[in-house]
């Protein structure tokens, strides 16, 4: 094995790749592991990331963060960790691609991921780089401004996003995914109230047009300018649970007001916490939680590094 690392961050979404900014330019030891399925890497055109007027593409936005934190020397490899443990020393041991790691801090910036309707994947990523599918309306609802929009979903979730997307257009319509729209008499009352239009199931046949896109529904065929699936999503949770990370009652990681987990040298960020599920928030728990984790290594040892010999500092004021 490798010489411990300060901080392993697994996750190299907004959350993560913030953190490892702050992390190398605190000077410190890090690598980030990152599988390349972070959310932000699907949106076609980021609108309400503040400093991009015109907009900027995920999958860009993320590329000039890692370059960014590549700058300062935060290692980033593309990679899946399968296994995490804390050893009887304290510090953690990880799995991955390319072998064992031992850190003295870990920072999983491990995401959700939303449950997406049934639809062939290739068609599916046709459909969002056309707008055509769309998964965060606080992201983008500005984009369906008086078109019309289709939401697959039920309960607590459909009903809150299908009235949320009212507030933009008043062509919304509610679309159980399976046969019948499970809704209590109160629910009922709010889409009703708010004239929502609801529809039966099975949301089946999910297909892109030039126009469009359609939903086979039980009634009939619908079209739609955009569809948001409100299925819910999956927390990324598995590895934080090897180590007995303890859970909140929605699933996510339960932390501190500093992203400390329940784990000592265990922090979690972004999607992975409760929280608004947006690029802005999980930057700023990636900054809050790198923060700490520096805080709490100085901790341990007040020296984290020598100061930088002349070459050194030369050779960093070139880099920028």
């Amino acid at each position: 094995m490798d010489e411990p690392l300060d901080c392993l961050i697994i996750g190299g979404g907004p959350a993560g790749l913030t953190a490892a900014i702050y992390l190398a330019r605190f000077r410190l030891d890090i690598r980030v592991i990152d599988a390349g399925n972070s959310r932000a890497s699907w949106i076609p055109c980021s609108h309400n990331h503040a400093g991009y007027p015109d907009g900027i593409n995920g999958k860009e936005l993320l590329r000039r963060m890692r370059e960014q934190a590549q700058k300062y020397g935060a290692k980033v490899e593309t990679g899946r960790v399968t296994r995490l443990e804390k050893e009887d020393d304290g510090l953690f041991a990880a799995d991955w691609g390319s072998g064992p790691q031992r850190s003295r801090s870990v920072l999983l910036a491990t995401g959700i991921i939303n449950r997406r309707p049934p639809m062939d994947p290739e068609i599916h990523d046709e459909a969002m780089a056309r707008g055509l599918i769309r998964y965060c309306p606080i992201c983008d609802g500005y984009e369906v401004t008086d078109k019309k929009v289709g939401v697959i979903g039920s309960s607590e979730n459909g009903v809150g996003e299908a009235i949320f997307l009212r507030s933009y257009t008043c062509d919304v319509t509610l679309i159980a995914p399976d046969r019948a729209l499970d809704l209590t008499a109160e629910e009922c009352e709010r889409l009703k109230a708010a004239g929502v239009t609801t529809v039966d199931g099975p949301a089946a046949a999910i297909e892109v047009i030039e126009n469009g896109i359609t939903v086979d529904t039980a009634a009939g065929l619908m079209t739609f300018d955009s569809v948001y699936p409100a299925l819910g999503s999956d927390t990324h949770t598995q590895l934080g649970e090897m180590v007995g990370a303890t859970l909140a009652e929605d699933g996510c990681f339960l932390c501190d007001t500093k992203m400390r987990t329940s784990v000592a040298g265990l922090y979690a960020a972004g999607d992975v916490v409760h929280g608004l599920d947006q690029i802005s928030h999980a930057m700023g728990e990636g900054g809050q939680a790198a923060t700490t984790i520096r805080n709490d290594l100085a901790e341990l040892s007040p020296i984290l590094r020598e100061p930088m010999n002349e070459p050194e500092l030369a050779t960093a004021k070139e880099a920028g």
